[in-house]
């Protein structure tokens, strides 16, 4: 068995620097009547701290799972239901295709930017191009983390290096109610995956790269590749059973294979190229199936001129939007393909002699 390595992990907070941080959310003089208040409320938000009380309300697993007298968070049983619902309506031909049409500019004019995002705009076209063609658009609009109270993707703890039956699907290391990190938007992200028959990506390119909020949303779903569906054959998270688990021999399912996927990716001036090939090489490595020649696009919109002017540059770009567009009609023909049972890849059932 491997040895687990240790020595890493940060003390825990002191009593005043825990109540600094505590504090730090209620600076606002309108909370300053409650003050006494919100002191007991810092009190039992220490005590649960300090008890690492992270799951606090948990069941019995019961039944179907490897270890049913484990206590189970409640939140994630919660969370795995409603995508296993999910899975289920994805699967019902009765029920209209839909699309998870993601606008991933963090813009939008809510907030600091004050001016909406040309993603959205470009998302906009997609969705009418869905609904002439009968499917449900669901828009995933990114920008929400930085504009909407409470919503929030928390950054991968990246079990799956310790071992890949560590990684819970849905996640399981959120929330943590010990540590303040509750509302995790992702809850919400992955059932919405699990119910598209379709993935549309529409984003920009940051400093050469995915927005941050993509990227989070990114990392996260890699539970999505290979992740556990019983936390209780973990003990919740015990690496030492995880390892076991995965050298013992690991199936490393793909939860979300077999969906199709479009990308729009444009920049101003580099990197559009390089994303939009990263972008597809983590779709495909998850089992999503390219709609087309024409399903993947990296351009330029207002290629060296004034940010300031970037909307006017799209405003005249026809093509982009017809370009746009085109990805959305792709992506609605293999959609349509896929659930008639038509689109079949060349390599549907081969096994990968190097699995992970």
């Amino acid at each position: 068995m491997p040895r687990i390595r240790k020595g890493q992990a940060p003390d825990k907070l002191s009593r005043e620097a825990f109540g600094e941080r505590f504090r730090s959310s209620f600076f606002d003089p309108l909370f300053d009547p409650e003050r006494e208040a919100l002191a007991r409320v810092e009190e039992i938000a220490w005590r649960a701290y300090c008890q690492s009380r992270k799951a606090p309300i948990t069941q019995k697993a019961g039944p179907g799972f490897a270890d049913p007298d484990y206590d189970l968070s409640v939140e994630w049983r919660a969370n795995s239901e409603a995508v296993e619902r999910a899975q289920l309506a994805q699967k019902d031909p009765a029920l209209p295709s839909r699309v998870l049409l993601v606008s991933a500019a963090a813009r939008n004019d809510g907030t600091c930017p004050g001016e909406i995002a040309k993603s959205y705009r470009l998302a906009e076209a997609a969705i009418e191009v869905f609904k002439d063609r009968g499917i449900e658009p669901d828009l995933l609009d990114l920008s929400h983390l930085s504009s909407v109270y409470g919503r929030k993707i928390y950054p991968c703890k990246s079990c799956v290096a310790t071992a890949m039956p560590l990684c819970h699907w849905p996640c399981s290391c959120y929330p943590n109610n010990s540590l303040g990190q509750t509302g995790d938007w992702m809850a919400e992200i992955y059932e919405r995956f699990a119910r598209a028959h379709a993935l549309m990506i529409v984003t920009p390119v940051y400093w050469g790269q995915a927005p941050g909020g993509l990227k989070l949303m990114m990392d996260r779903l890699v539970c999505a590749d290979g992740g556990n569906t019983d936390p209780s054959s973990t003990a919740g998270k015990d690496p030492a059973k995880a390892k076991a688990i995965e050298l013992r021999g690991w199936s490393y399912p793909k939860h979300l294979a077999g969906r199709v996927y479009g990308l729009v990716v444009h920049g101003d001036v580099s990197g559009a190229a390089s994303l939009r090939d990263m972008l597809s090489e983590w779709l495909e490595w998850m089992g999503l199936i390219p709609a087309g020649a024409q399903s993947q696009i990296d351009r330029y919109i207002g290629y060296f001129e004034p940010y300031a002017t970037s909307h006017e540059a799209l405003d005249k770009d026809e093509a982009m939007f017809g370009e746009t567009k085109n990805v959305a009609r792709a992506v609605s023909n293999a959609v349509r393909a896929l659930r008639e049972g038509r689109l079949v890849m060349p390599d549907e059932g081969l096994k990968p002699p190097r699995q992970k």
